[in-house]
């Protein structure tokens, strides 16, 4: 099937970029990105773990949606809240969300 003119349009335009270590490298040299990258440390783990514990679950965004009472879109919300300064979610959204995903939430302070 022929494409449309504005799919090859797209696909001319279209070059992503590998978000390899050499890009990662590369990156992280700029003058502060490193100390921004840092400065979000918590952000990221509190993300990686959320992220973690769905994957292992097995679930998708519906399905924790399904389990926590809410819709997948505000599931995708709340993974987003976590690298975003716009909204934290609580604790009780937090305890949901592991429960879901048949975990418990632990915080701890190091």
């Amino acid at each position: 099937m022929a494409k449309t003119r504005l799919e090859r349009e797209l696909a001319e335009r279209y070059d992503p970029v590998p978000h390899d270590r050499a890009f990662r490298d590369k990156i992280m040299a700029k003058p502060g990105v490193k100390a921004a990258y840092d400065a979000l440390s918590e952000e990221y783990s509190a993300l990686d773990a959320v992220l973690v514990a769905r994957k292992e679950a097995g679930l998708t965004q519906a399905q924790i949606a399904e389990r926590m009472g809410t819709t997948a879109s505000a599931v995708s919300r709340l993974e987003a809240s976590f690298s975003s300064e716009k909204h934290s979610p609580s604790f009780a959204t937090l305890r949901k969300y592991a429960a879901a995903c048949g975990k418990r939430l632990v915080i701890s302070m190091v």
